[in-house]
């Protein structure tokens, strides 16, 4: 029964995560840094290839800005997706006009929101 309860507390949540996924992806495969970056938590951490930091939201922008710009993508599609309590990945393949990505996921959720908390950048 406790189950079921904790099932039907996490039922409404679910579209909200899926739509946020849904928007993530487009805007990744977009190229768009402004829009991807409305899914970003107060910080973040990124990572682009072999350099990693931690980020303010406003600067974790300019980096995926400067990233898209210099590998500007021509597509996305999410291969997984997962989530355990109110936490949820996804892993996707980036390609852009200079080679493809595989890219990393980590979102929190709070309420019917979720923040992407790190977004991985690694060259396949």
């Amino acid at each position: 029964m406790k189950q079921l309860i904790f099932v039907l507390m996490l039922a409404p949540l679910t579209p909200a995560l899926n739509q946020s996924l849904a928007g993530i992806s487009k805007a990744i495969s977009d190229g768009n840094a402004e829009t991807l970056g409305q899914y970003f938590d107060e910080s973040v951490e990124v990572s682009v290839l072999d350099k990693e930091e931690v980020y303010t939201k406003v600067n974790a922008i300019k980096v995926v800005k400067d990233f898209f710009a210099k590998y500007k993508p021509t597509g996305f599609s999410q291969v997984h997706q997962g989530n355990k309590s109110n936490a949820q990945y996804a892993i996707g393949n980036l390609t852009t006009d200079n080679g493809t990505f595989r890219v990393y996921l980590y979102l929190q959720t709070s309420g019917a929101e979720a923040k992407i908390q790190e977004i991985r950048f690694d060259k396949e």
